[in-house]
């Protein structure tokens, strides 16, 4: 075999080469844009007014990716279809005040938690009831297909008890308005509604200890490190305490200072 016969069957060989080295570094390199769902019923994480999507999820997700050099696309859809659009590819990541839970888990990855939280009984001003116990026999409106749901019905509230609506708000209307005796749902949105509508009021101690993740679509496993890396730029810079100051008042009950993994803060169900 000549030296020109090789040096020709070698070539593209060693072209092909060249090109999938390069590849290989483009998908380490990881992607520069992102498209990150929200839902926006979910005040003060998220929420829409006049096509303005705002909250303090919003913020920290674009803070975050603004220290790792991403950009991002924000598609808003309800809560329930979030995880079925990160199983399916048509987003990246998603925020949404979204329970680090074991049965998630099997479907996306999470970040690191960054807000600690719990669910809450809220009830009008002149209601008899005290506390969760006294729920039994109640109409109880919250979200649809959020831990709210999961924790009534494993405490002994009777479905047809539930019920559930697309968006929180809604939820609020009903106990407004009489068509439910309670709210449960979570303690930071609960209180959040309280201090703008008076007559309404928080009973009993917190049902649960639960803390919230950025869920990120299983086929990136990339992507999950670098919000991480991200999420403790931010708490490093002092951005993340700022976020409190605008959402909270500068309570910062919620904040998770120490780094908490999903494995080990996610609410087994």
């Amino acid at each position: 075999m000549n030296k020109s016969f090789l040096t020709a069957f070698a070539a593209p060989f060693v072209a092909g080469l060249a090109l999938s080295v390069c590849a290989t570094t483009a998908m380490a390199a990881g992607k520069t844009s992102i498209v990150v769902g929200a839902d926006t019923t979910f005040p003060p994480f998220e929420t829409e007014v006049n096509g303005k999507v705002s909250g303090f999820d919003i913020d920290m997700i674009e803070a975050i990716a603004k220290a790792e050099g991403l950009t991002i696309t924000l598609k808003t859809m309800p809560f329930n279809g979030i995880i079925p659009s990160l199983q399916a590819g048509s987003i990246d990541a998603a925020v949404a005040g979204i329970t680090i839970k074991t049965s998630r888990m099997q479907s996306v990855n999470f970040s690191d938690a960054y807000y600690k939280s719990g669910l809450s009984v809220l009830v009008k001003d002149n209601s008899k009831i005290k506390d969760f116990a006294d729920l039994k026999g109640h109409v109880i409106a919250t979200k649809k297909a959020t831990s709210s749901v999961d924790y009534m019905t494993a405490h002994g509230i009777k479905p047809e008890y539930i019920k559930q609506f697309q968006d929180i708000d809604t939820a609020y209307q009903a106990l407004e308005t009489g068509g439910a005796d309670a709210v449960v749902f979570d303690n930071p949105v609960n209180v959040n509604f309280k201090t703008a509508h008076p007559g309404v009021k928080v009973v009993g101690d917190l049902l649960t200890g639960e803390y919230y993740g950025i869920a990120v679509s299983k086929k990136d496993p990339e992507l999950a490190a670098k919000i991480n890396d991200g999420l403790a730029k931010i708490k490093k810079s002092g951005e993340y305490h700022q976020l409190f100051v605008k959402y909270f008042g500068g309570d910062v009950s919620g904040a998770v200072n120490a780094v908490e993994k999903p494995a080990d803060v996610a609410v087994k169900d």
